[in-house]
């Protein structure tokens, strides 16, 4: 007995140890959901379900991503033209608060949005199986596959549930393991303007969107539910279907709008959604399952993270998080990570609208800030991860957008400034409006159009697409041409300057947020004009076009460092050391942008990290992602290792406030649920490992010593450069580098390298001569006489170039 307890216990450790070993990308828990931050997101671009997995009553909350509220319109309010000169004018003789209450009171569009809604729940009833034993559920990311499993009277019960991304609908599989034992109840509702039928063994709930801020309510939509059993009966009311003594079934959930694109909603609801189930349902589970899952592991599996794995794998996901902070689990960072590009699979497909401030999911009729595209930060954060972390296809939606963009911009552009080109604020919506949102402290902020336009330019460098940057050149010029005719001359120094605006979503005074001149504006701008001058060189146009670019750009405000040694937000010197603001707006020249260096601008470089250290580490959970990307610039992978900490934790905890940081589901806490945190950790998670924006690939830029041993597989670096790389001890290991694009590869490493296969390298000087890689080189900083900057100690790096052949891998190993 003793030696039979010994082998078992024995076989025990060995299987933990195989588990940690192979531990699976898994979200998992011993408990279902008893909140919509428990439960579990499924989607496949355009079709979205948050699963509750409860074994006596199923929810799954569904989404479609056209139900939003409204219909057609810009919100362009022309009276605005004749109050921004006088805006101006008054902040430029100092009239700070006369200038906030003139634009508070006059700069009002016609409505800030509209609201993105829930389509309503599906209802699986299952009676007395609340009394299940051995419950669990899981959220398979590997595969997009979610699932529930327990036990009811002496049967094993299972749910399989997915998004499919090839059929387009929604599908629940519940088995038993044994026969006749499927029996349950199906509804559906809605909190929108609606009604349900059923018919022909099917629900059909058909709806209307909302009515909001003077816009009537026109997205039609049509949730229609089918099961499809094996043995059993099915039978119906008015209200729900019943599924008695099934072997197994399949249930099918297809949802279609009347939405055909911005401008048009002249499609069939009904009609689409029916085309689809109607196909969904002629093909066999295994067969959809098998072709959900290519589909999606076409994307994911481009990339793969391993940190190490450490016992508490074992644990679900829940109290993996909550031991986080305190434990060893490196493997979380590396599901947290493959998460993140989950969520971008699943809410952002060619052809889909881009993902909104929660991707696809949401349960309510009025969402927090209407989850729009707020495009002083979030929206553009959502897609970080794409170019980086291979998934290059699903950054179209947001591209396409900026095409969409640059049509409706127009308008505003010419009705509010008088101004050529496009013109885009902080925020819009699925109807692609372009007008001041929020009112003045947020809204009066033209400079969206010009963060767009980076995301169209980064796409190039990446790909090295000349058809796609020809097709976005007109957008990007638009965009500038806008800049170009509404830039003012301030009055110290003679700069172009934006005003008004503000600094995103920050005030310098009490009551004071709009003013002129700001520095990211100012960045932006820099990078707008360099960006759209380059592109009309490579494609061989518009020379004329750029020397006034060139001539314009020349006279923006350089960066200037203040007299707290801090890189200053506003024109004039009024950082505060013990601003905590969530906004670090003026670090975007930093991050996602490459004005900042620490090889190029070292007084800049140091004055950006003292800001950020002056704005604290902890904050909502958005914030907290992007310095994990900022830290991760400034060379820092143990404090960038600390804002994942912070990020990783529990944002609802017993006792106190809810805060920045991680639900137990993963979903990033702003709070609410804001999915720009998700996003914007997976890239700096991505940063620490690989940066390609300052002339050259940096391999290991930002790792942490928490991390002295690693592999990660599929990143990619501007220029086309796909890297498989292993560390060990916190050095490399093995470097493979696969040129998609060819052209000169200069990489710089911490560590001496040599060809593993005979490839000749040789220590770069000078610029790199791969014109992806080239850098523009920004203004000198004005300095506070105050400032009192030390200089950065960098470590040493060892810089190689070497050509390459598009198409052909190129293998390094440990040098001498």
């Amino acid at each position: 007995m003793r030696r039979l307890l010994f082998y078992t216990v024995f076989q025990l450790f060995v299987y933990s140890l195989v588990a940690q070993n192979n531990a699976e990308l898994k979200l998992w828990y011993d408990q279902p959901a008893t909140s919509w931050n428990e439960a579990l997101p499924i989607g496949n671009g355009r079709l979205g379900a948050m699963i509750f997995g409860q074994p006596g009553k199923e929810q799954l909350q569904l989404n479609e991503e056209t139900v939003w509220a409204g219909g057609p319109n810009n919100n362009t309010n022309p009276a605005i033209k004749e109050v921004l000169p006088q805006i101006t004018k008054l902040f430029f003789d100092g009239k700070y608060v006369e200038a906030e209450n003139l634009a508070l009171d006059k700069v009002v569009s016609p409505n800030s949005g509209m609201k993105y809604q829930t389509v309503g729940n599906l209802w699986i009833d299952f009676p007395g199986h609340e009394k299940a034993t051995n419950y669990y559920r899981d959220l398979n990311i590997e595969n997009a596959v979610a699932s529930v499993s327990y036990d009811f009277e002496g049967v094993k019960y299972r749910r399989e549930i997915f998004s499919s991304f090839t059929d387009q609908v929604i599908i629940v599989r519940l088995i038993a393991d044994q026969p006749g034992k499927i029996s349950c109840s199906l509804s559906l509702d809605c909190p929108l303007r609606s009604k349900i039928n059923v018919a022909d063994h099917s629900i059909n709930l058909s709806g209307i969107t909302d009515d909001h801020e003077g816009q009537l309510g026109q997205v039609r939509f049509n949730a229609l539910v089918k099961p499809v059993c094996d043995g059993g009966a099915i039978s119906v009311t008015d209200q729900q279907i019943t599924i008695k003594n099934a072997n197994s079934a399949t249930i099918y959930i297809s949802i279609g709008t009347n939405f055909r694109n911005y401008k048009d909603i002249s499609g069939n609801a009904f009609a689409k959604a029916d085309s689809i189930l109607q196909k969904a349902v002629s093909i066999a589970f295994a067969t959809a399952k098998a072709n959900q899952i290519a589909a999606y592991q076409k994307y994911f599996n481009r990339v793969k993270l391993d940190l190490g794995t450490t016992a508490a794998t074992s644990l679900p996901t829940n109290e993996r998080l909550e031991a986080f902070k305190d434990g060893d689990d490196p493997h979380l960072v590396s599901l947290y990570f493959q998460f993140g590009r989950y969520l971008l699979i699943s809410s952002s497909q060619p052809g889909t609208q881009p993902a909104n401030l929660q991707g696809i999911w949401n349960d309510k009729v009025s969402p927090s800030w209407d989850s729009k595209y707020t495009t002083n930060i979030n929206a553009e954060m959502n897609y970080w991860p794409a170019e980086l972390t291979n998934l290059s296809e699903l950054h179209e939606p947001f591209l396409k957008m900026a095409k969409e963009l640059s049509v409706s911009g127009q308008e505003t552009a010419r009705e509010i400034y008088g101004a050529r080109g496009w013109v885009l604020h902080h925020n819009t919506d699925i109807w692609r409006i372009t007008g001041p949102v929020d009112k003045a402290r947020s809204g009066l902020w033209p400079s969206g159009g010009a963060w767009v336009c980076q995301h169209l330019w980064e796409h190039f460098l990446y790909t090295g697409d000349k058809k796609f940057l020809a097709d976005v050149y007109p957008e990007m010029k638009g965009a500038a041409q806008f800049f170009l005719d509404i830039l003012q001359e301030e009055p110290t120094h003679g700069w172009l300057v934006v005003s008004p605006s503000i600094s995103p979503e920050n005030s310098f005074m009490k009551n004071g947020t709009v003013s002129a001149g700001v520095t990211m504006d100012n960045q932006l701008l820099f990078d707008l004009f360099s960006n759209t001058m380059r592109a009309a060189a490579i494609l061989g146009q518009d020379a004329a076009f750029s020397d006034t670019l060139k001539t314009t750009r020349a006279r923006l405000s350089p960066m200037q460092i203040g007299k707290y040694s801090q890189l200053q937000e506003w024109m004039a010197d009024w950082d505060k050391m013990d601003d905590k603001h969530r906004h670090v707006s003026h670090l975007y020249g930093l991050f996602p942008s490459n004005q900042i260096s620490p090889y190029r601008t070292p007084e800049l470089f140091e004055a950006a990290k003292n800001s950020l250290i002056y704005r604290g580490d902890e904050s909502t959970g958005w914030s907290m992602g992007w310095k994990v990307n900022l830290w991760a610039r400034f060379l820092d992978g143990n404090h960038a290792y600390k804002l994942i900490t912070d990020q990783l934790t529990p944002s609802i905890r017993p006792g106190m406030k809810e805060k920045g940081g991680t639900y137990s589901n993963l979903f990033d806490a702003h709070p609410p649920f804001q999915i720009d945190g998700n996003f914007g950790c997976a890239a700096g998670i991505a940063e620490m490992l690989v940066q390609s924006y300052d002339g050259c690939i940096y391999v290991l830029p930002a790792l942490p010593d928490r991390w002295k041993n690693g592999e990660v597989k599929g990143l990619v670096a501007r220029g086309g450069f796909e890297l498989d790389l292993i560390w060990k001890d916190g050095k490399i290991n093995k470097l493979k580098i696969y040129s998609r694009l060819g052209g000169n590869c200069r990489i710089r490493l911490l560590q001496p390298v040599k060809s593993a296969d005979g490839t000749k390298l040789k220590i770069a000087n000078g610029e790199n001569p791969n014109q992806i890689y080239a850098v523009n080189k920004v203004k000198e900083p004005v300095i506070s006489p105050e400032a009192k900057l030390k200089s950065t100690k960098l470590r040493k790096t060892y810089l190689y170039d070497f050509q390459t052949e598009a198409g052909k891998m190129y293998e390094f190993g440990i040098g001498r």
